[in-house]
């Protein structure tokens, strides 16, 4: 196929059709049980809140949303990660029409992304960073927009997809300094007014119920990301190892990027313009978020987790075709294409095989025999409706989520929630630390029933 000859467009449409049907249906063919973070947000999505012990509330809404609309059927969720990453995808490629003139690099720029494995083989869980994606790509496109139209309507887009970007992970914050570095300087050079400040409207409006929740429970969710990052127990060496760990995980996650990228130019030479506002705008979004991210790491020694870095990469095949866009030779785009569809090929086929044929995965807990178990023990007796459950998000997260009276889930320190039901409850069932036949399974959670 010559793809110089192609409708654009009409491949684009193409290319995210069979993403998002492959990476919805293979785990939905291989996996027994959703996996865990996709459980963790059902079972906050059952009890919805202003915020939750480990993340923001957007994951938990999104899930709960899908859950009434689909009830218990795995499958939605692999297609609620999907919809995130083409959402993601089409941010990026509207994004990139205004930077080349040529559709067909605005194509290879998001073609090129199936050689980060964020955007493949780790989206079926369902989780913070997978919700995070669409926020973040969104909210590029919209500041890129009102820099060039300055629209007070792309101003307040901005403020709105930033407000769910920070509700969907803290991290976003890293992308929003790089987006006000920028947006500083263009004020300093007066290339762009105060209207952009319209942004923070939305965006007050939708953090503030997430302010209020943080200062009533202890700031808990700035905790726990602080103690993910092992920020508890330092010494001087942790200054310099997770730095250089991090890069060296970022160099290794990338490497199928480049080697796509490099059968299309395989030079690499290029003079940098930094009067180039569109240059300089990529690198805001795609090299300043990630150097903060390491001096985060080289100052406080924070470990940075590997998933963390999920929407980081999602515009850097146009910052790479951007900056090297007049040495790419379109006529041989074999080299590319070819390994482009290895790529895309063998990601699923991957995860397939690893899903069937390791057995002792989160994915392979059985917790529709389980929840069956516990519901024919509650009726047998018991003459009501579970209404709770009270666990870790695991366990009861997935009797919340299998259980047919789909109970709120209650979390095992959550004693707020306990008082607040406590008058009411009317029946009670300890469940022992073996449940699957009885012999083994769950450690112990408590249900309730309601008057």
């Amino acid at each position: 196929m010559n793809i110089y000859k192609t409708n654009i467009n009409k491949l684009f449409y193409i290319f995210l059709t069979i993403h998002l049907i492959i990476w919805t249906l293979i785990p939905s063919l291989t996996n027994q049980n959703l996996p865990l973070d996709t459980i963790e947000a059902l079972a906050w999505g059952s009890n919805l809140d202003w915020g939750f012990n480990k993340h923001p509330p957007i994951s938990a809404f999104l899930a709960e949303v899908f859950y009434q609309i689909f009830g218990s059927q795995d499958w939605a969720y692999y297609l609620l990660s999907q919809i995130c990453v083409i959402i993601s995808f089409y941010a990026v490629f509207k994004f990139s029409e205004g930077f080349f003139q040529n559709k067909i690099f605005s194509l290879l720029s998001v073609l090129l992304l199936e050689g980060i494995y964020f955007h493949n083989f780790t989206t079926p869980e369902f989780n913070v960073n997978i919700c995070l994606m669409p926020f973040w790509a969104l909210t590029i496109l919209y500041v890129w927009k009102g820099f060039k139209n300055n629209k007070t309507t792309d101003w307040f887009l901005v403020g709105l997809f930033a407000g769910f970007g920070f509700l969907s992970k803290y991290l976003f914050i890293y992308l929003a300094l790089g987006i006000d570095i920028f947006l500083i300087y263009m004020i300093y050079k007066k290339k762009i007014d105060y209207k952009c400040l319209v942004s923070l409207i939305p965006f007050l409006i939708i953090l503030l119920p997430h302010l209020i929740w943080l200062t009533e429970n202890n700031y808990i969710t700035i905790i726990y990301g602080l103690e993910r990052t092992g920020t508890g127990n330092q010494n001087f060496l942790n200054h310099i190892i997770y730095p250089l760990i991090f890069l060296g995980k970022q160099i290794g996650i990338l490497m199928p990027f480049f080697l796509m990228f490099l059968f299309l130019n395989s030079k690499l030479k290029t003079k940098f313009n930094l009067k180039d506002n569109k240059l300089l705008f990529l690198l805001a979004i795609n090299i300043v978020p990630i150097a903060l991210v390491f001096l985060t790491s080289m100052i406080i020694g924070a470990k940075i987790r590997t998933m963390w870095m999920t929407p980081f990469y999602l515009f850097f095949g146009v910052l790479l075709i951007y900056i090297f866009q007049f040495q790419i030779i379109l006529n041989k785009l074999k080299g590319f294409t070819a390994t482009f569809l290895i790529l895309f090929i063998f990601s699923p086929f991957a995860y397939a095989y690893i899903s069937i044929t390791e057995t002792d995965k989160r994915t392979d807990y059985k917790g529709k025999e389980i929840a069956a178990l516990v519901q024919e023990k509650w009726d047998n007796e018991r003459n009501s409706e579970i209404k709770y459950v009270k666990g870790d998000e695991w366990t009861a997260g997935n009797l919340s989520y299998h259980l047919k009276s789909r109970p709120k889930w209650i979390s095992i320190n959550d004693k707020k929630w306990m008082k607040k039901i406590k008058r009411s409850v009317t029946d009670t069932l300890l469940l022992p630390n073996s449940v699957e036949d009885f012999d083994k399974g769950i450690p112990a959670v408590t249900l309730f029933s309601l008057r």
